[in-house]
């Protein structure tokens, strides 16, 4: 356990980020998935409504340190990739 002021505050601020991250992450996630479903769903019109609010959500996280930029840039372009194929 900490002794010092400075660690215990640490700590809480930690637990509060982690708790923001994996929310955040989460409705992240949620987004792709609906993405995904409209593409396996042959649904051009919903894949792309949802794209675009998943694409927001993705920038957003790699903005804020939840995901690395890279990894937002991959996902990005794999699920616009997919809906151009359609």
């Amino acid at each position: 356990m900490a002794n010092h002021i400075s660690a215990k505050i640490r700590i809480r601020r930690n637990e509060k980020r982690e708790a923001f991250n994996h929310s955040y992450l989460s409705s992240v996630r949620t987004w792709v998935k609906k993405v995904e479903a409209a593409i396996l769903s042959k649904n051009k019109e919903e894949a792309q409504e949802s794209f675009k609010k998943a694409e927001s959500a993705l920038g957003k996280a790699a903005g804020k340190g939840v995901i690395k930029k890279l990894a937002a840039a991959r996902k990005t372009s794999r699920l616009s990739a997919a809906i151009k194929k359609m």
